[in-house]
């Protein structure tokens, strides 16, 4: 009742606080200099060079000494991301940072009317809240799109309809292959259709790339795909992937060796723990999400944004007791910036040896995204009992009551 009690008086103000939440950020985006948004460059400058033949071998150098970026998504994100190479950096900065506080608000907004909790206010409070933590304010700040795959994503899966589940998952494929995990929310929920147009609107996005560039995408599909080590380094705290946090815990690269494959075979258990008796659909989305976080070779910290319908799930549908701790330890974590003090405590970006203390802070979002799994599961078959408990108490009363 406290925590309910908190929670109104914070509504009543939340249009407040989500403006002046907004307005902070926007002083941020005009003032500090931190937010090089270095990844928006990468994908501005890089993506003409789809047209000149050498998108996978250009560089960016600024702000990159260590590490000079390369370009790292399929050709045809490439080609979406051109047009923004058209427009004057200043404004594609500003424009960009808008549609990404846009997603925010949709994530916010479509994980709560899931929840059946459709109160603009509690949108409007939770955006204001989530726009500070972690994972969102690196992928602002380094310019990602990780918000705007989400928002496409939880938006299209969240529908009816198959071919727009389908067209939603096949298209962000196309930009970003990570979000090609989403077609496993079909499969659970036996939407064979919406699987068929998510394979068509990939195949499409895939072939319009081909037509572009033919050398690029035979150089992207058959020669670059795999190579993890491309995108960046696998032993940075910043990869919070189950391969990033067992190879710093050996202090080298397990890339796809027996301890990985072991590793995933324990986050696809844990994820078949969490679906296979519920069919919320907020749940399901998550815990999809969550094993595509666990075991992709690379997980940046800012693509943790899925922990955003994540805590609001473990906060008004679980009713579990880990869902509560599971929910305070993503506030600690996130809002702890924990990854961003593990960066600042290593000594490069690239050696793998760390002090055990490090180490084991370095499995913070992999072990979050664990537990958040078990919790699903837990509480899932907590709520199928109370309903099952409840359905069995009506049968019995009802005699009772004719005979009365």
């Amino acid at each position: 009742m406290k925590l309910r009690a908190v929670e109104a008086r914070v509504l009543s103000v939340a249009p407040w606080l989500f403006g002046l939440s907004v307005l902070g950020h926007l002083f941020m985006v005009a003032f500090q200099t931190k937010m090089t948004m270095i990844d928006l460059l990468v994908y501005r400058n890089g993506s003409p060079h789809l047209f000149s033949g050498d998108l996978y071998e250009w560089r960016l150098d600024q702000y990159a000494d260590v590490f000079p970026l390369p370009f790292t998504y399929p050709p045809f994100a490439a080609a979406i991301f051109t047009p923004m190479s058209w427009v004057p950096w200043e404004a594609s900065r500003w424009i960009w940072q808008l549609i990404c506080l846009g997603c925010l608000y949709f994530i916010v907004r479509t994980s709560l009317k899931l929840l059946k909790l459709q109160d603009p206010r509690r949108a409007m409070m939770w955006t204001a809240l989530t726009l500070w933590i972690e994972p969102v304010r690196t992928t602002l700040n380094y310019g990602q799109i990780n918000l705007v795959l989400v928002a496409i994503l939880i938006g299209t899966l969240a529908s009816a309809r198959n071919w727009v589940g389908g067209a939603g998952v096949g298209f962000a494929a196309g930009i970003k292959l990570t979000p090609a995990i989403s077609g496993l929310y079909f499969l659970i929920q036996r939407r064979w259709m919406a699987a068929v147009w998510s394979f068509v609107a990939f195949a499409a996005v895939y072939g319009i790339g081909w037509a572009i560039s033919p050398s690029q995408s035979d150089k992207f599909w058959f020669q670059l795909l795999g190579d993890a080590s491309r995108v960046g380094p696998v032993g940075s705290a910043i990869n919070q992937s189950l391969r990033g946090a067992l190879s710093r815990t050996v202090g080298h690269d397990v890339k796809t060796g027996a301890i990985y494959i072991a590793a995933v075979l324990v986050a696809a258990a844990l994820t078949w723990f969490a679906v296979s008796k519920t069919k919320d659909v907020l749940a399901l989305i998550v815990s999809v999400q969550m094993l595509g976080l666990l075991v992709s070779p690379i997980s940046w910290s800012h693509h943790w944004v899925w922990m955003v319908p994540a805590l609001l799930w473990l906060v008004y549908e679980g009713g579990h007791l880990l869902c509560k701790i599971t929910a305070g330890l993503w506030v600690l974590l996130t809002g702890g910036y924990l990854i961003s003090f593990l960066l600042l405590a290593q000594p490069n970006i690239w050696d793998f040896p760390r002090p055990w203390i490090f180490v084991l802070l370095g499995w913070g979002y992999p072990a979050a995204g664990m537990l958040t799994l078990v919790a699903i599961g837990l509480a899932t078959r907590r709520q199928g009992n109370e309903l099952l408990s409840g359905d069995e108490e009506a049968a019995d009363g009802e005699p009772s009551r004719v005979a009365g």
